[in-house]
């Protein structure tokens, strides 16, 4: 699968102060994670960079410094903008994934071979993420927790996610 390499990470939602900060919005599961870049871009081909002279978090928002915006009027204009970063800034962990590398995976079950569809987005419970598996055979949806017990095995390069159901997760959606 072709990955997209600038991810979008949050929106500008409003200004704080007047010397040119802004609130950012983070769409990502932690907002330190959105803190700890130095740079970050204004669109998705990355031809528009930004530099963060410093960044904290307030109230699960990021008010956050842009290099080059120095008054209210200036972070006015930033307003309702996305950010997107290089995925290339970031070395994930072992079994952590980017939600949009995630989206449009076939997932199949790992014992009996069936598909059960495509993975059409992701819910951040705080617990654990559940993903949204689209049937279009049946015209469901299902839900699966992303958890070792369910989760078997991801491959993004097949385009593949395996899992095996706990007893009782899919019946009800017959």
């Amino acid at each position: 699968m072709k990955q997209k390499r600038f991810l979008e990470i949050g929106k500008i939602t409003n200004v704080h102060g007047l010397h040119g900060e802004v609130k950012v919005y983070p769409w990502c599961d932690d907002a330190a994670f959105l803190c700890s870049f130095e740079e970050l871009y204004l669109n998705k081909t990355g031809s528009e960079s930004v530099r963060i002279e410093n960044a904290r978090i307030q109230q699960n928002l990021v008010i956050m410094k842009l290099q080059g915006c120095d008054t209210r009027e200036q972070a006015e204009m930033m307003k309702n903008k996305i950010l997107y970063m290089d995925r290339e800034d970031v070395e994930l962990e072992e079994g952590c994934y980017f939600i949009q590398d995630l989206i449009g995976l076939k997932v199949i079950d790992v014992d009996t071979g069936r598909v059960w569809g495509v993975i059409r987005d992701v819910m951040q419970t705080g617990a654990n993420d559940v993903y949204q598996i689209w049937s279009e055979e049946d015209k469901k949806e299902y839900l699966a927790p992303a958890i070792p017990d369910v989760v078997i095995e991801t491959s993004l390069e097949q385009g593949i996610m395996k899992i095996r159901p706990l007893k009782g997760l899919f019946e009800d959606a017959d």
